[in-house]
């Protein structure tokens, strides 16, 4: 098993404006993407990878500046999803801080920065972005869209808002809509950051500053629930940065909250904040259900003629299988084909991004059966 080699961003530009779900238009935008492997003859063997919320278009191989794809283990050659086989195409979303359109670009309309007049996106947005962007790219039908977390969001919404254009669905530790938990984890990550004093009501560019005390916060709240209790204990346990307590109420002492500083240290130097609240409200959003009076089965009627695979993790309190099983029994009642995998791992949410055995086992598996249709 290879790696893709260097990798290049591609960007490209649309002129036609994007509908918005909320009633809103987002006008000459650009999209930034990669691709790896080779498109073939039938334009049939093309995978759409959709990002999670602090990842990008770089989904594989390395930049010139050495940063390597975040689901680099799972893509190129020879890997699960074989680049050798499929012609594999990374997306940054809209309103994100990856070179796609959005907070930190001018508004054409008023010739200055977005800031917090960034049109507010949904998933159903994204897919609609995307979906412009295979066809630019001569793609009439998808092979299959996969994802994980809010990507496996992305995925599933390609089958309802789009169900002609996409053969397969890999949805991996997702959910069909947020639980309350997961909505106030979210509040609480967006108030730390819209009362930082730097914030400026999302106006900071203007200002030189970024408000990095809230950005900080945020991503310790969510690096938390992105972690099981065991992964948690068995990396840090209570163990002390220094030889013996300090007794103090402001200072580090263990290193779990070393660890936790250092992520939010590191978050705030390269993610924007108007990013982060525009992406969690797409979560808090997301309800496929919601059309069909609460019918998740109503909604995914619309899928019939698609083949899914839907994996979840054992420790994941905030994507939990349960939630993954709620899906895979809407798809069953329409009597659509599903493979589902609950995989038995300690990691908790973080597991769909790391190089569990049996994980790939999965995923290889059914990429395998996807090639051995022909792609046709």
């Amino acid at each position: 098993m290879g790696s893709v080699g260097l990798v290049t961003p591609q960007q490209m530009s649309f002129s036609e404006p994007l509908p918005l779900k909320s009633g809103a238009v987002l006008a000459d935008y650009a999209l930034s993407y990669e691709t790896y492997g080779s498109l073939n003859a039938e334009r049939s063997n093309a995978v759409l990878v959709c990002h999670a919320l602090n990842a990008s278009h770089h989904v594989a191989g390395v930049h010139a500046d050495g940063s390597v794809g975040w689901w680099d283990n799972l893509v190129g050659p020879g890997k699960p999803l074989d680049t050798g086989r499929f012609f594999v195409v990374g997306v940054n979303n809209p309103g994100s801080c990856f070179g796609s359109t959005g907070p930190m670009h001018v508004n054409p309309a008023t010739g200055r920065i977005y800031g917090a007049d960034f049109p507010v996106c949904t998933v159903e947005d994204w897919v609609d972005a995307q979906a412009r962007l295979m066809q630019r790219l001569g793609i009439e039908q998808l092979a299959a869209v996969v994802g994980g977390s809010l990507g496996g969001m992305q995925a599933l919404a390609w089958t309802l808002r789009h169900p002609a254009r996409v053969r397969h669905c890999v949805a991996v530790a997702t959910a069909p809509n947020l639980s309350a938990q997961n909505i106030a984890f979210n509040e609480v990550a967006r108030r730390a950051i819209v009362t930082d004093p730097d914030f400026h009501g999302g106006h900071f560019y203007a200002h030189g500053v970024v408000p990095r005390r809230g950005l900080r916060v945020a991503r310790m709240i969510g690096h938390i629930t992105y972690l099981s209790d065991d992964a948690m204990d068995a990396k840090f346990g209570r163990a002390l940065r220094a030889a013996e307590l300090g007794y103090s109420t402001q200072e580090i002492e263990f290193q779990i909250e070393s660890y936790l500083r250092h992520q939010g240290d590191k978050f705030s130097e390269y993610f924007d904040a108007n990013t982060y609240l525009l992406i969690t409200r797409a979560l808090d959003y997301f309800d496929p259900a919601l059309e069909c009076g609460g019918d998740l089965a109503r909604a995914f009627a619309v899928a019939r003629q698609h083949g899914f695979l839907i994996v979840s993790f054992s420790t994941d309190w905030r994507f939990s299988p349960a939630r993954s099983r709620e899906l895979v029994k809407a798809l069953v009642d329409n009597r659509i084909a599903v493979s589902y995998a609950e995989i038995d791992a300690p990691h908790g949410h973080d597991a769909f991004l790391l190089d569990d055995p049996r994980y790939h086992g999965v995923m290889r598996a059914y990429f395998d059966r996807i090639a051995g249709e022909g792609m046709r």
